[in-house]
């Protein structure tokens, strides 16, 4: 899912370097990426409440306090989503919790798939197949 049309970082953030994880590693990494996932998708639902708001007391007294609301709901999403982004892992879906961590297959790049409420790291996809290309990791091959 794309960013809410709401959520406007207000600067290109300069690319970071690819981070590969095996499937090992990124299983370890679950319980950071877990508690930054939820604390998304909470941000993300409270940013969605205020946009509604917004909507319906535009053009009221109202107006500034509920997009000071939202401005706020927005910077906290946006600090999460950075703070995801510098552990290694991809942000897929806001309400969701869906995510992809780098990993490798046969010599080349994969996505290694978890979603929130997942207890592990149980499914990968090619970069390009996206969730509905999901297959199991038993038929992962990392070593080439």
């Amino acid at each position: 899912m794309a960013a809410p049309s709401y959520f406007t970082p207000q600067k290109a953030k300069p690319s970071r370097p690819v981070r590969r994880f095996t499937l090992e590693q990124a299983n370890s990494a679950l319980p950071l990426v877990k508690r930054i996932v939820a604390d998304i998708v909470a941000a993300h639902a409270t940013a969605s409440s205020h946009r509604q708001v917004l909507e319906s007391v535009s053009g009221t007294k109202e107006t500034n306090a509920a997009q000071r609301d939202l401005d706020a709901s927005i910077d906290r999403l946006e600090q999460l989503v950075d703070e995801l982004s510098g552990v290694g892992v991809e942000l897929k879906d806001y309400e969701t919790g869906l995510v992809d961590f780098v990993g490798r297959h046969d010599g080349r790049d994969v996505y290694l798939c978890w979603k929130l409420g997942e207890e592990r790291i149980t499914h990968w996809h090619e970069l390009n197949a996206g969730f509905a290309g999901r297959k199991p990791v038993s038929t992962l091959r990392e070593k080439a």
